[in-house]
């Protein structure tokens, strides 16, 4: 009995390697095939055999040699499902408590006890807006992540990486948002500006301003100091 144990685990485990290592080598075909597309993850597929690739926030379907690629939405025939949908809100969902705080600009107001956390671009009206209403609410910790678009906004990539190169960060964050007034200096130093686009683009975040709540809810937009406060309020880490 212990002998077939053992070997049902051996075979088990043989098994998860071989996976792995499939898995593995379907990541390392698909980043060759598509230069820069970063893959976040690799799952083979049990309905269809095909391997399920996460990457520049999308979903790709691919065959085991990354021969051949589908983009699309797969969707089971019989309840008329989409599969792809309920897979990308699990993959894109952020977990609160693995943000990179290190690379936030922090601000405290009050005893700082309730989190919050925002990906923002200065140059942003909306970002503006909310800014104005996060105001009005406090005992709260707010961790701004500068997610400058520079598509919609030129010029706001240099201003981030000048609000992250200034002495007091927070100060000019506050500063850039309410009176518009930039940082001097060049804006060279160590930023998480890449960073922060890459992450932002792997959990589908599109638009500023994005909100995360310590139990992960996630809103977009430039939402009133009440919702806000409501939001806060059903907020447990």
């Amino acid at each position: 009995m212990r002998i077939l144990l053992r070997s049902s685990l051996l075979i088990t485990a043989l098994l998860s390697a071989l996976a792995v290592a499939d898995e593995q080598s379907v990541k390392r075909s698909f980043e060759e095939r598509f230069p820069g597309a970063e893959v976040a993850s690799v799952k083979k597929e049990a309905l269809t055999g095909l391997y399920e690739v996460y990457a520049v926030g999308q979903l790709f379907y691919v065959d085991e040699k990354v021969s051949y690629a589908i983009q699309g939405n797969l969707i089971n025939a019989q309840t008329r499902q989409s599969l792809s949908a309920e897979r990308m809100k699990v993959l894109s969902e952020i977990s609160f408590n693995k943000l990179p705080f290190e690379q936030a600009i922090k601000i405290v107001r009050g005893n700082g006890k309730r989190q919050l956390a925002v990906f923002e671009d200065p140059d942003c009206p909306f970002c503006k807006q909310l800014e104005r209403e996060l105001q009005k609410v406090g005992d709260v910790t707010i961790h701004v992540f500068l997610y400058p678009i520079e598509q919609l906004h030129p010029g706001a990539t240099l201003k981030s990486r000048k609000i992250w190169c200034a002495p007091d960060r927070a100060k000019a964050w506050l500063a850039a948002v309410h009176d518009n007034t930039v940082p001097e200096g060049s804006g060279e130093c160590d930023n998480p500006i890449t960073n922060l686009a890459k992450l932002a683009r792997t959990h589908r975040i599109t638009g500023t301003p994005t909100l995360i709540f310590a139990n992960n809810e996630r809103v977009a937009g430039a939402i009133p100091a009440a919702r806000i406060e409501q939001l806060l309020g059903s907020a447990t880490p």
